[in-house]
């Protein structure tokens, strides 16, 4: 003898895919408004990539990798500056530590963007796979679960949506026999 039962979708289940997916919502729009910000914040200080950089010369710092070689460029600047040495390599008395000074501050600001940037992609990351495991737990708790009873051994599937029945039982071996209710 073969028992087959549905039950309702899991109204817990969506509830908790909305839930997820209104946080994905959440971080993505956090994350891409941090990125504007950071990126205006950068374009206001007017900033430029300095010509002999490897990378984006002459473009205007609004980008993390513009940030990134700006800050690589001034490093590189300040080194020749300084006969190669750094700030904590000169002596006390050397004019030339305020210039690998400021060069040091400045690189410091220049990667605290390139980290926010890292930062604001990294919530956009999150936003994006929340929304999908909200996108996939609400297609989960919207499937019916069937349980099978034949002989005592009890097995659960998921399946999709079918009409809602209550018990149907069948004599085993008997082919197209009606259902008995």
């Amino acid at each position: 003898m073969t028992t087959v039962a549905t039950t309702a979708p899991s109204k817990a289940g969506r509830v908790i895919a909305i839930i997820s997916a209104v946080a994905g919502l959440v971080l993505l729009i956090a994350g891409g408004v941090t990125w504007g910000a950071v990126s205006s914040h950068l374009a206001d200080e007017n900033i430029t990539v300095s010509g002999d950089a490897a990378n984006f010369a002459g473009d205007p710092v609004t980008t993390p990798w513009a940030a990134f070689a700006q800050a690589d460029i001034i490093a590189h600047h300040a080194l020749e500056a300084t006969d190669g040495k750094t700030y904590a390599e000169l002596e006390q008395d050397d004019p030339l530590r305020e210039v690998a000074m400021n060069a040091s501050f400045l690189r410091a600001s220049l990667f605290t963007s390139v980290v926010a940037f890292g930062v604001a992609a990294l919530v956009m990351g999150l936003g994006v796979l929340f929304l999908l495991v909200g996108w996939a737990l609400w297609a989960l708790a919207g499937k019916r679960r069937v349980a099978i009873v034949d002989g005592g051994a009890r097995t659960a599937a998921t399946t999709t949506p079918v009409q809602p029945t209550t018990t149907t039982t069948t004599e085993p071996g008997a082919p197209n026999a009606p259902p008995a209710v």
